[in-house]
């Protein structure tokens, strides 16, 4: 399928969604999603205002050890909106439940693991991180505090999941944003306040992920009572559907594994170029997410659609959410490299009041302005292939851009320094545009025929 017959097809189907019933969508999964990496930028920042730069290094290491954690688990939330919109496209009472039933079995399973191990997590980790040891403390303070929340925040995963595929936003909206206020108001009180440092930053964030989780499944049951049953065992491990399940999770974790292996990477080149370097490529890092989970509202608002589309059969309302997440991507895009350039000086000062952080964050903050020009068609299409549960085409592209980054990494860094890390990045994320655009006309046929 070529270029000119998909706008053929856009073209006749435009009617099914109009821009503003996309907004509408769109806008609360954006400050949805772009609240999720404030948790870290709010520690980030609160931190950076206590004038130790070792504190503010181990925060970022702990901070990329729980996002390692999450993010291999992060299919929760994924593939519970993709299966959620597409039962809800079908008209399926009982799979939308199911759709729920079934993840938060494996959220607790998992959050309960991750503390079990928690010791063995954090000494393998901070080895491999290779901090210097004032740094490693500071960040295993704030490890093992942070992880008695992990079944919480696994379960956030999977109950906005759901939300989303029933295109609940604004309650999933409400949470979040709840999360992070609540999240904001402690690191205050608990640091500049109570003077309590990095152990202070993680109690807040603790607190915050078990409050909201607590919450939300209250409202949950609240406002669906009419939906929820108790499940038999055998509708709870049908085969045909277990089996779907695993192997969208599975492509979904390689895929995180994939990414957060990346992240990692980036992450120890940082430390092992000094303390500065560390703590200048975390905020840059926190600044890449936020732009990141922006793109994700958008992202989020086409799988939806995209998954009601597969569920019931509607090749009009795929074709639209193509349409829309291009022009959305691309506005949105252009608009951040704008503001970075404008106020990209101002955003680092939120970070930071250390000069010598500040500076050598100026010094590399050229590639956020890069960034979101290369990396936001990955980002839409991880939507658009998500809402069709079709990891397995997501998962294949990231390996493949990972490969380049790897490459990158070797060729680049000796010659250009940290500099080599961030075109390493870039050429990450331009990869992960180019490669999962090559599945798209794959993806097209599978509805089309």
């Amino acid at each position: 399928m070529n270029l000119a017959s998909v706008k053929q097809k856009v073209h006749r189907y435009s009617h099914t969604c109009t821009h503003r019933e996309y907004l509408v969508l769109a806008f609360p999964l954006i400050l949805s999603g772009v609240s999720t990496p404030l948790l870290g930028v709010v520690d980030t920042a609160v931190v950076g205002r206590i004038q130790d730069p070792t504190a503010l290094g181990g925060v970022a290491i702990a901070a990329v050890i729980f996002n390692t954690l999450y993010w291999l688990l992060g299919f929760l939330r994924v593939t519970t909106s993709g299966f959620t919109s597409q039962a809800d496209g079908a008209k399926n009472e009982e799979g939308i439940m199911l759709a729920l039933y079934r993840p938060m079995i494996i959220a607790i399973l998992m959050g309960l693991l991750f503390i079990l191990f928690q010791k063995p997590i954090i000494h393998l980790s901070l080895l491999l991180m290779g901090g210097n040891t004032a740094t490693n403390a500071l960040a295993e303070t704030y490890f093992l505090i942070r992880i008695w929340g992990a079944p919480f925040i696994l379960l956030s995963y999977v109950t906005i999941g759901w939300l989303v595929g029933l295109g609940k936003v604004k309650m999933s909206l409400f949470l979040q944003i709840g999360m992070n206020v609540l999240n904001i108001v402690l690191d205050i009180v608990f640091v500049l306040g109570l003077h309590m440092g990095v152990a202070g930053v993680a109690y807040a964030t603790l607190i915050a992920e078990v409050s909201s989780v607590i919450v939300g499944m209250f409202l949950i049951f609240q406002t669906n009572k009419s939906r929820f049953f108790i499940p038999s065992l055998s509708a709870l491990i049908k085969k045909d559907t277990l089996t779907q399940m695993f192997l969208v999770n599975r492509d979904h974790f390689l895929r995180t594994l994939c990414l957060v292996t990346m992240t990692g990477i980036l992450t120890s080149k940082g430390a092992s170029m000094g303390e500065l370097t560390l703590a200048a490529n975390a905020i840059l890092l926190q600044i890449q997410y936020v732009m990141a989970y922006l793109f994700g509202g958008f992202a989020n608002a086409s799988s939806i659609l995209v998954g009601r589309a597969f569920g019931g059969k509607n090749t009009s309302l795929y074709f639209r959410a193509l349409s829309l997440s291009a022009t959305w991507g691309i506005a949105t895009a252009i608009l951040l490299s704008f503001l970075t350039i404008l106020f990209g000086d101002f955003i680092v000062s939120l970070f930071t009041t250390i000069h010598e952080v500040r500076e050598t964050t100026h010094v590399f903050l050229f590639w956020m302005l890069l960034f979101p020009l290369v990396g936001f068609w990955g980002l839409q299409l991880e939507g658009i292939f998500s809402g069709a549960t079709d990891a397995k085409s997501v998962r294949n592209s990231i390996f493949i851009a990972l490969l380049v980054f790897l490459a990158a990494i070797i060729g680049l860094v000796p010659v250009f320094g940290n500099h080599g890390v961030w075109m390493a990045f870039i050429l990450f994320s331009l990869s992960r545009s180019v490669f999962l655009s090559l599945y798209l006309k794959k993806l097209t046929n599978r509805l089309v025929g």
